[in-house]
């Protein structure tokens, strides 16, 4: 399994790209900005995406997404993926005949080109051969984490979030866990700005690991643009006996 980081920002501005995960060559874990970097040829080879939540740096790309992917005579729709919540956000506010065509009925009503698929916390959706996993995680609107298995083991993403009592349980449940990829978007100096919006700071993060019983590479991503160093030197400090790393535009993980 082939993980290519599209974007890895918690916002945009001198380079940075907001979420997305390319995962192989046809499945996405979010739809951010990032996506704007794909070749047209990866473009067309998606057909499911998974969504963490419905804020805007996680779906910006989602409606040119479809867009490029259109076709009348389509052989493979695409499926989205997600909490009822969050569908019902896309749909409400996106693909609403206002801002955006509603591609859940074109061509036409009984045979679309995009499709959804409500994804609550344990559910698991098998894609070729990846199981993904839903996680229930804490944010600001519900939201979930994913853990992706194959035979290479496990890759899992936090989505946003901050100190919660379900994601930890499902890692360590996870024998063959490889790869973290977590959030933590604000430094320890904007605790309370964190903590109001649902994200992991350097301290609460680093107390959360401690719950790990494993120890997979780990990958902070979500990060404010302009606090990246201060944020991955407060990490570092508090917890220097963890292989972590900052993830970065670009980044190509394997499990």
């Amino acid at each position: 399994m082939r993980i290519r980081v599209l974007g890895c920002s918690g916002g945009i501005g001198a380079g940075s790209l907001t979420s997305a995960l390319l995962i192989d060559n046809d499945v996405l874990i979010d739809a951010g900005t990032g996506i704007g970097d794909l070749a047209l040829a990866d473009i067309d080879s998606i057909r499911h995406v998974f969504l963490t939540h419905s804020h805007l740096d996680h779906i910006a790309g989602l409606p040119m997404l479809v867009d490029r992917l259109f076709d009348e005579d389509f052989e493979t729709p695409l499926t989205v993926y997600a909490r009822e919540e969050t569908l019902r956000a896309v749909q409400d506010h996106l693909f609403n005949d206002v801002i955006w065509p509603d591609f859940s009925k074109l061509p036409n009503a009984s045979n679309p080109m995009l499709r959804y698929r409500v994804c609550e916390p344990g559910d698991t959706i098998v894609v070729g051969h990846r199981e993904f996993y839903a996680v229930d995680v804490v944010h600001s609107v519900p939201s979930l984490g994913f853990t992706v298995q194959n035979s290479g083991g496990v890759f899992a993403v936090s989505g946003d979030t901050k100190t919660n009592e379900t994601l930890w349980p499902v890692l360590n449940a996870c024998d063959d866990l490889k790869v973290l990829v977590i959030e933590v978007s604000f430094p320890n100096e904007m605790h309370e700005l964190a903590t109001l919006s649902g994200h992991y700071t350097p301290q609460t993060l680093t107390d959360d690991l401690k719950r790990l019983r494993h120890s997979p590479e780990i990958w902070l991503t979500g990060m404010k643009p302009g606090e990246e160093s201060r944020i991955l030197s407060q990490v570092s400090e508090a917890a220097p006996e963890k292989n972590i790393r900052m993830l970065s535009r670009g980044t190509v993980l394997t499990v």
